[in-house]
């Protein structure tokens, strides 16, 4: 055990008539200081990504990749109390609307579908799907969903959009 104590008393008092106070705290700070920067390195976070990926997804009425919902803009009624196709109570449709054409990879067809407006109540605030397929500039008011629909009903407060199936688009 003496030999172990002598070797570590020596490289001590090496180290100290090498070193002053001075630089070990320079050292230690700049030690301190790369720590705290270490997390803003880039880091690659693909294998993160392709695991989202695999994921298998709901795609149901409740998710916004729904198929009929390809011309979507707004919060979806059927996270807000309705369904995806009619109003949460104490909401009423608005009477105009914006259409899309959307493809159903189930059985290859496309359909006609209108989107609608619920108002009557403040803003749902959850499922907010954005989706602009096939969206046309503001002149042609009917296939654009950047207006508030609500404006042709006596309550102007929007809640969530429905989107109802019109019919099968024809070729």
């Amino acid at each position: 055990m003496r030999t172990l104590d002598q070797l570590f008393e020596r490289s001590t008092r090496s180290l100290a008539q090498r070193t002053s106070r001075r630089s070990v705290l320079a050292s230690l700070g700049q030690l301190l200081t790369g720590a705290a920067l270490l997390p803003l390195l880039p880091v690659d976070r693909a294998g993160r990504a392709d695991a989202a990926e695999s994921k298998p997804r709901a795609n149901g009425p409740e998710d916004c990749q729904y198929w009929k919902y390809c011309a979507i803009d707004g919060f979806l009624c059927s996270c807000c109390g309705g369904t995806s196709a009619s109003c949460p109570p104490g909401t009423a449709a608005s009477p105009i609307s914006w259409i899309g054409t959307c493809h159903n990879a189930a059985d290859g067809r496309d359909y006609i579908v209108s989107y609608n407006d619920c108002c009557g109540k403040s803003t749902c605030g959850t499922c907010d799907c954005v989706r602009n397929e096939g969206e046309k500039p503001i002149y042609r008011p009917s296939r654009n969903n950047d207006l508030n629909w609500c404006m042709a009903n006596a309550d102007v407060n929007y809640h969530c959009t429905v989107s109802v199936i019109l019919g099968v688009a024809e070729k």
